[in-house]
């Protein structure tokens, strides 16, 4: 299929403006989607109900695999700059006080000992929804993005060939008609979307109810001290919550547990209430708080039952909805968004097969199964304020509160998809954490010299398929992807890893690039645009061309 243009024509009275892809929802899924898309230069149309980003500090943990993703897109340091006020806060503290020295941390640090950086070039970043937001809305619209704030869906239909829409402008009233090739749904939890297409949700449901309460306290950076957390679970029994810093001196949030079904009312929270619970969770009497805003929250398990309608996808929380203890929501949408990217760029591009689209549902609603789970789990570890767990629903087994997190963020597998030579039974999350090359797993992280710069392997996958092989031990595969590349038309960028002259990649400290990537002297790995293995070849093969071509044509669903 070709790629379709964005392009305005008049048919009587009626404007219709058509673009290859609209995007439902502004929040962090949506415009992760347009950021990605803009990369991968797809025109498209964003529409946003709300008038402006998230104003309320929620959402502020983002995972190492997403901070990956926005390494690639060249935003990363912007987001670090975003965060800047928090980078000193890493723990989990569990206490009935902040008076004294009571309670225990969970964990103490995100990354004890810096062990991380053996698999990641990036790493986890504390950065509120608030202030990530405008990170993402500033680079999606430089780089083209048609981003309308203040814009709302009032009705679409899909048809075989695209999916017409009527938006209307909340300040003008203005109504336009939008004909895209496809429609990405990010328009949250309660997605009329999703309603729409009749999609149903498989999991647990409602889980607990929160008030976010924002206030200010000058005091409270004194009773706090030097304790640098993410969030600390107050566990008095009479007033407990969860207190989470915003600048780590004045500005903080507290979530209060909220019983809507005991009939409590979200009336019953007056600004005096407020300030009462918090001053009895944290210990001190006589704290200054001043309520500045209030924000009910509801938590679930909720995972769609499909994630695409013919020519609608849902991604984000209209997708899934999850525990936000751990924060795995907002970054399992966002890896939703990258994944769908790539691979409307190359069927919109004409390099790939409609039937590739079908790899979305196959690939993320796995992962969202599993993930949700883990999130429901960690709420119970943490005792989440508020949260009742039904009975089954454990904890997560031994180990402590950070097990086999690492395993659940960058060890997720994709063993059915667009993938080759994977067990398609085999769990999303395996019980042990590795990253060797196998097919369907995140490529393994790699310190490589590249044209004399210091990169990581991950650096080299966006925007079109790599094929990595042998340079010490040639066997063919490189010259076999310069020409499938020449004559298929498909993005595919080919480097040779080693020590000799004839290397584009070496690999620093001496690493067998082979030995990481799962391979034998003379093989090669074939990595996707979002930096999973596709395929690979243990060793040399005497066809190496008709093995890559075929590799390549099954993928993208062109055979």
């Amino acid at each position: 299929m070709a790629r379709s243009t964005e392009r305005t024509e008049d048919q009587g009275d009626e404007t219709i403006h058509h673009v290859p892809v609209l995007i439902v929802g502004g929040s962090l899924v949506g415009l992760s989607t347009s950021l990605f898309l803009s990369r991968l230069g797809v025109r498209h149309t964003l529409v946003e109900r709300h008038a402006g980003t998230s104003i309320h500090p929620r959402g502020r943990g983002n995972n190492v695999r997403t901070m990956e993703l926005f390494r690639t897109a060249g935003i990363e340091p912007g987001i670090r700059e975003a965060a800047a006020v928090l980078d000193d806060n890493h723990g989990i503290l569990q206490t009935p006080t902040l008076v004294g020295d009571a309670g225990e941390w969970l964990f103490k640090e995100i990354d004890a000992g810096g062990a991380l950086a053996r698999f990641s070039p990036s790493s986890w970043c504390l950065c509120s929804q608030n202030d990530l937001e405008p990170v993402l809305l500033e680079h999606a619209g430089r780089l083209g993005g048609d981003l309308r704030y203040g814009t709302e869906l009032l009705s679409f239909d899909s048809d075989s060939s695209g999916v017409t829409a009527v938006v209307k402008s909340r300040e003008t009233g203005e109504h336009t008609t939008i004909r895209a090739d496809y429609l990405v749904a990010a328009d949250g939890p309660r997605s009329p979307v999703r309603e729409q297409l009749g999609i149903t949700q498989s999991g647990p449901g409602d889980l607990f109810s929160n008030v976010s309460i924002t206030f200010r306290s000058r005091r409270l950076a004194d009773v706090v001290g030097d304790r640098r957390f993410i969030v600390c679970y107050l566990t008095n029994p009479e007033a407990d919550g969860a207190l989470l810093p915003v600048d780590n001196r004045e500005n903080w949030v507290f979530h209060a547990p909220w019983h809507p079904e005991q009939g409590e009312t979200l009336e019953e929270f007056t600004d005096e209430r407020c300030a009462e619970h918090i001053r009895r969770a944290v210990g001190v009497a006589d704290l200054d708080v001043q309520v500045t805003g209030k924000a009910p929250w509801n938590a679930a398990e909720r995972v769609a039952r499909s994630y695409r309608e013919g020519r609608v996808f849902l991604a984000g929380d209209s997708a899934h909805e999850m525990s936000p203890t751990g924060a795995f929501g907002s970054n399992t949408g966002i890896q939703d968004a990258h994944n769908l990217a790539w691979k409307l760029a190359a069927v919109l591009g004409g390099w790939a097969g409609e039937a590739l689209l079908d790899s979305y549902d196959a690939e993320r609603r796995p992962v969202a199964e599993a993930t949700s789970a883990r999130a429901s789990a960690r709420s119970v570890e943490h005792s989440h304020p508020g949260f009742a767990p039904p009975p089954g629903m454990a904890g997560g087994g031994g180990g402590g509160p950070q097990r086999g997190i690492l395993g659940v963020v960058l060890g997720y597998r994709y063993p059915r998809g667009a993938v080759l030579g994977t067990d398609p039974d085999a769990p999303v999350v395996p019980e042990r954490f590795e990253l060797s090359g196998e097919p369907g797993s995140r490529a393994p992280h790699l310190s490589v010299r590249h044209r004399g710069e210091r990169i990581s392997t991950l650096d080299l996958y966006e925007k079109s398929f790599v094929l990595l092989s042998d340079a010490d031990h040639p066997s063919g595969w490189h010259e076999a992807a310069l020409r499938v590349a020449a004559t298929m038309s498909v993005p595919l960028t080919s480097y040779r890893v080693g020590s000799s002259s004839d290397a584009e990649l070496t690999p620093e400290d001496e690493t067998d690039w082979a030995t990481a990537h799962g391979t034998k002297l003379g093989g090669a790995v074939l990595v996707r645009p979002d930096g999973f293995v596709a395929w690979r070849a243990a060793g040399a093969d005497p066809d190496a061309e008709s093995a890559l071509r075929q590799a390549l044509s099954t993928l993208l669903a062109l055979v």
